[in-house]
């Protein structure tokens, strides 16, 4: 099937297919790092959200409530990173498309 311009549908949803593969590997491999409380703890996290490592400065040990809450906020912090960082490859990739801007 032919669209206006002599595209094929066919090969454009080929394409498209591929595209979101290598942006699903790209997401993949995002590493990020966050940290609470001036480094007392430090989490790391993939593109999938997926906790790698968690370091916790020993004296932060000393006060429960204080280290649930850098652990959140360094937590949140990766997440946050991520979703920022899928964003930058989704959208780079989205943009190489030639699609209207806010399509997507």
């Amino acid at each position: 099937m032919k669209l206006p311009g002599g595209a094929n549908i066919q090969t454009m949803m080929k394409q498209a297919q591929q595209m979101q593969q290598r942006l699903q590997e790209e997401i993949a491999a995002i590493r990020v790092e966050a940290s609470a409380g001036g480094g007392m703890v430090s989490v790391k996290m993939d593109g999938q959200k997926k906790c790698l490592g968690v370091t916790i400065d020993p004296e932060a040990a000393g006060d429960a409530e204080m280290l649930q809450d850098m652990v959140m906020a360094a937590f949140n912090e990766a997440v946050r990173k991520v979703e920022e960082e899928t964003q930058k490859k989704t959208a780079g990739m989205l943009g190489g498309m030639g699609l209207p801007p806010g399509m997507f």
